[in-house]
């Protein structure tokens, strides 16, 4: 990994960051002598997940009437630039892209907030953040030092650079049958017990598998995604079918419940997938 730096004068510092994965970018930022340094265990996002996530579910409206603190941590997720980034450890820098997607897609809700059906849009609930024109591919946020979309932080950083499946069930896209939004952030020192939980809580829970005799009920999710859980959980089961059940048979033997695991583990488990419910996980629905 290396790092050029041209420094100007007090100019504008040219940074040219080349990561061990091969990607390069060049990132232009003003020099900073005085910043402090990142909270990694993130304190005053921590408050305003305390404040506004239930459950397994987050209160829009008073997060939206008390938004002064997110957009505080939105900026100081954009303030993070790619130099500072790459001398983080590994587990740090999942956390920051984890909790950033999530934060910023907070933020993108209570924009949007209360959220109703586009004209054309019939094929997804009224109120979900399918409704929200770009979300994912379009509207962007500084983050890392680049101006990044939600699936650039998903789809090209997470799964391309890290090899952590298991982030599937950290990011949270505000939607009902999406692994939950935990009350907390993620915290690079504690993120592998973090990411052990998240996977066996979303699994204990009828959004994650459901068991009739031999047949697994599982979260679309992890038909999506399946192919990222391949090649360290599908040897973990000893039965026949594709890559993609074995890995998912090996994600559920590993993390499932114990009926789940055991059936899992029989050599004649069928897998089905669950109708997934983007419906908004807002607080206010649950009350109607």
């Amino acid at each position: 990994m290396t790092i050029l730096i041209r420094a100007l004068g007090n100019r504008t510092l040219h940074l040219l960051v080349t990561a061990a994965a091969g990607t390069a970018f060049a990132v232009n930022v003003a020099p900073v002598f005085s910043a402090e340094p990142f909270d990694h265990d993130y304190k005053a996002y921590a408050a305003v997940l305390r404040a506004h996530v239930v459950d397994d579910r987050v209160n829009y409206l008073t997060l939206q009437e008390n938004r002064t603190a997110l957009d505080a941590v939105v900026n100081d997720l954009g303030r993070v630039t790619a130099s500072e980034l790459v001398e983080w450890t590994r587990e740090q820098q999942i956390a920051y892209w984890v909790n950033a997607y999530n934060a910023f897609t907070l933020q993108v809700i209570i924009e949007h907030y209360p959220i109703t059906r586009r004209w054309f849009n019939f094929f997804s609930p009224a109120s979900s953040i399918k409704q929200i024109s770009g979300v994912w591919s379009t509207l962007r946020w500084r983050a890392g030092g680049n101006e990044m979309t939600l699936d650039d932080i998903e789809h090209g950083t997470l799964r391309q650079h890290y090899d952590e499946p298991r982030i599937h069930f950290a990011v949270n896209c505000a939607s009902i049958s999406c692994p939950p939004l935990k009350p907390q952030p993620y915290i690079g020192e504690h993120l592998e017990r973090q990411l052990i939980l998240a996977v066996r809580d979303f699994l204990a829970s009828d959004l994650g598998v459901k068991v009739e005799t031999n047949t697994l009920h599982v979260s679309s999710m992890l038909n999506w995604f399946g192919d990222d859980f391949i090649e360290q959980y599908s040897r973990l089961v000893d039965t026949t079918g594709s890559a993609k059940t074995r890995a998912l048979l090996g994600v559920i033997a590993k993390y499932g419940p114990r009926d789940a695991a055991r059936v899992a583990r029989s050599g004649n488990a069928r897998i089905r997938f669950l109708r997934y419910d983007w419906s908004l996980n807002d607080t206010a629905a649950r009350k109607r």
